[in-house]
């Protein structure tokens, strides 16, 4: 009987130091987060941080403090954050490109096959529009030049990706150098297949 009344008081004790053990550790716990809460209420962000630091190097920025920009107007608000500065962005020449699309295909047969190719062709200049009136005007000279170069590529000629381009490429010096002899000059900037179809 002793012996039972003799472990009670170690049980208690053992209990009371881990009762104590948790609540040491919440108390710890939750110093800390209030500490951090408190620490970053009173820091900027890293991203603010930079941007402050950005500003500050390009001279946009007035020192901390909530001193005037250049305009007079504050840089930094009440709580010392910056203000985010909206510059204005310089307007660029943007040339406006036009495209043309020959209404019909055109179909041939490549030099030294039983193959024929069709095709779609269309074209684009950043030229004014009258770029694209001389195409029109003079179609069926274009559309005849350009079967005379298809014709003259092999089936070979026209595989993959690298033979389109070089058939584009002889396409446009061909409508550029009619366009040059009927109107003075050529202006297209570039071929392009909305369709290709080897046959």
């Amino acid at each position: 009987m002793s012996d039972a009344n003799t472990d009670a008081p170690k049980k208690k004790g053992k209990i009371l130091k881990i009762i104590l053990l948790v609540l040491g550790f919440l108390l710890f716990l939750g110093g800390g987060f209030a500490g951090g809460f408190y620490y970053a209420g009173t820091q900027i962000s890293p991203s603010e941080e930079v941007l402050r630091l950005v500003e500050r190097t390009n001279g946009d920025a007035a020192p901390e403090g909530g001193e005037a920009g250049a305009e007079g107007e504050p840089t930094v608000d009440e709580n010392g954050n910056p203000i985010k500065m909206v510059k204005d962005i310089p307007e660029t020449p943007v040339f406006q490109t036009s495209y043309y699309e020959f209404p019909d295909t055109l179909t041939t047969n490549l030099r030294g096959s039983r193959r024929f190719l069709q095709v779609g062709i269309g074209m684009s200049t950043q030229y004014d529009a009258k770029v694209i009136a001389n195409v029109e005007t003079h179609a069926m000279a274009i559309r005849s030049d350009f079967l005379a170069v298809i014709s003259g590529f092999s089936e070979e000629d026209v595989a993959g990706m690298e033979g389109r381009d070089r058939l584009a490429e002889a396409m446009k010096a061909a409508v550029n150098k009619r366009l040059e002899q009927l109107e003075g000059f050529g202006g297209i900037e570039n071929v392009f297949f909305p369709s290709f179809v080897l046959q």
